[in-house]
């Protein structure tokens, strides 16, 4: 007989960062270590590094670091307090929004939070575009491959490499 788990119930959140902007590499790694360094949610992955090339946007933009990040989000899910960590994360690392899709220290997105569905101006989940970019897909489908279609991945946008770890 097991004994009954004392541990609140989680669901899985992705986010995805990308940096385009200064030290790309350490926009990056902080960003993780803030989350890492908080209670909830809790950190459970983190993808490799990709080198991407910009997904529209302004010409002359260079090109992108990316990451995935897998947390265990208290239930129930509160979508928008998630929302509110990536916008301090972003504001931590200096993020100015000026140009839609453009050059960037560092930028966050809620892709998937399992079996949350919305859609409102403020919030989309899963994110509308997440299918469309490599940048997104690649790493995702470490961190949790039955999300991500080989034929997802083959048409997505961009061109990824692998670049290390954060």
């Amino acid at each position: 007989m097991t004994s009954p788990s004392l541990e609140a119930p989680s669901v899985r959140a992705f986010l995805s960062l990308g940096s385009n902007l200064g030290d790309r590499h350490a926009h990056l790694r902080r960003a993780v270590d803030q989350l890492r360094a908080g209670s909830t949610p809790v950190v459970t992955a983190v993808s490799r590094l990709y080198e991407t090339d910009p997904v529209g946007g302004p010409d002359a933009q260079g090109p992108f670091l990316n990451l995935v990040v897998e947390l265990a989000v208290p239930a129930p899910v509160d979508p928008y307090r998630l929302l509110e960590q990536c916008h301090r994360l972003e504001a931590a690392a200096g993020r100015v929004r000026t140009v839609r899709w453009g050059p960037r220290t560092l930028d966050v997105d809620v892709i998937w939070i399992d079996g949350v569905t919305l859609d409102d101006p403020d919030l989309t989940v899963p994110h509308p575009r997440w299918r469309e970019r490599a940048f997104v897909l690649a790493p995702l489908a470490e961190l949790a491959p039955e999300l991500v279609s080989p034929r997802d991945l083959n048409s997505a946008g961009g061109d990824v490499e692998v670049v290390g770890m954060v």
